[in-house]
């Protein structure tokens, strides 16, 4: 016989609640953003006042999309059945000197194949 448990399967825990607050804090900074850089209409002086703004928004909008990446990938990691980053960093530790450059080189050339990927779509 089966016995039904009230208590629920989420507990808040401080990390969690550390993360609602960031995401109020960026919501927060994305809405009242636009109150700050307000200007009268009509003004010369507008489109100067309004880069603070987008460099304001830009700023939030790579941050969002950074932990969005984040998240992914620690999610991808754990679907994978592979090891933390963590554990990656302290294996790439143990790795010998040369192994160590030759992954660096992939890396670099892996970020100039990237920075090349987006130019040509940019073109």
């Amino acid at each position: 016989m089966k016995v039904l448990s009230l208590r629920s399967v989420w507990m808040p825990t401080r990390k969690s609640i550390e993360c609602v607050l960031q995401l109020v804090i960026v919501l927060l900074v994305w809405y009242t953003a636009p109150l700050v850089f307000e200007l009268p209409q009509g003004n010369s002086i507008e489109i100067a006042k309004s880069i603070g703004l987008m460099l304001v928004l830009a700023l939030v909008a790579f941050v969002v999309v950074i932990v969005v990446c984040w998240w992914l990938l620690n999610r991808m990691l754990v679907a994978l059945a592979l090891p933390g980053i963590g554990d990656m960093v302290l294996c790439f530790n143990e790795l010998s000197r040369w192994e160590q450059i030759k992954v660096g080189f992939g890396l670099f050339a892996l970020f100039v194949f990237a920075a090349v990927a987006v130019i040509v779509a940019v073109l």
